[in-house]
């Protein structure tokens, strides 16, 4: 149930027996959850830090004019609202992009990690710190790179984060259940253009995207084209390759 988020952590520094254990009894109860459904809104303070098991799920914002911005996705490994037991309410929603499982963690269990487990106290703060830089990335990404670069460089990103979670079957092949209009939102382009950019990674050899399956053809030139340095997610050197 924890595996992913162990491997992900475990990319800053090696998690003992013991701090495993309480991670595990942190979890009060998992649930399932269907597609496109909110499973925190903003302005919410929720009872529970919310860890994906299995599925995708997306921070969003909801624009004036009704349109959904996604500022970030959410795979196995990921918690979605660990800054929740120091800030008041959330400000974005959660939303699943694919049935879900979750892992509630009680937030009283999540403060004393916080003041009496050092190691996983700071493995938590790396965590964010990397959330962070990544959301700087994104904002790089959409505002300054052109369509076709900043959908390879998104496939490269996810790829990584697949890899330091311990979630790929093989080293260039992931599931990737996202429709062109959730990539779509996500990279601030229309689902006409998404579909041309898609079109041109394919015919160009780079990926393969069929059956909620991508497949990275050729990572050094996907990485090449899409301008994608892995170095900002300070990972394991081995998971960069």
């Amino acid at each position: 149930m924890i595996e992913a988020l162990v491997n992900k952590l475990e990319n800053y520094l090696t998690l003992s027996d013991a701090d495993k254990q309480q991670l595990k009894n942190a979890v009060v109860r998992v649930e399932d959850i269907k597609k496109d459904q909110d499973v925190i809104c903003v302005n919410e303070r929720p009872e529970f830090v919310h860890l994906i098991v299995d599925g995708w799920a997306c921070r969003y914002k909801l624009i004036e004019n009704g349109d959904r911005a996604i500022v970030a996705y959410l795979i196995p490994g990921d918690l979605c609202d660990i800054h929740i037991a120091m800030l008041d309410h959330m400000d974005h929603s959660v939303c699943s992009l694919t049935p879900l499982r979750i892992a509630y963690l009680e937030r009283q269990k999540v403060e004393e990690i916080f003041f009496s487990n050092n190691t996983l106290a700071r493995a938590f703060f790396w965590s964010t710190l990397i959330e962070e830089s990544i959301m700087r990335e994104w904002f790089a990404n959409v505002t300054s790179r052109p369509a076709d670069k900043r959908l390879a460089h998104m496939f490269c990103e996810i790829m990584m984060r697949y890899r330091a979670a311990g979630l790929t079957e093989r080293h260039d092949c992931i599931n990737f259940p996202l429709t062109q209009i959730e990539l779509a939102d996500a990279a601030g382009l229309s689902v006409v253009h998404t579909n041309r950019v898609l079109q041109r990674l394919r015919k160009e050899g780079m990926i393969t995207f069929a059956s909620k399956r991508l497949e990275i053809k050729n990572w050094d030139r996907l990485k090449a084209f899409g301008d994608f340095d892995p170095r900002y997610m300070h990972l394991r050197e081995e998971v960069m390759q």
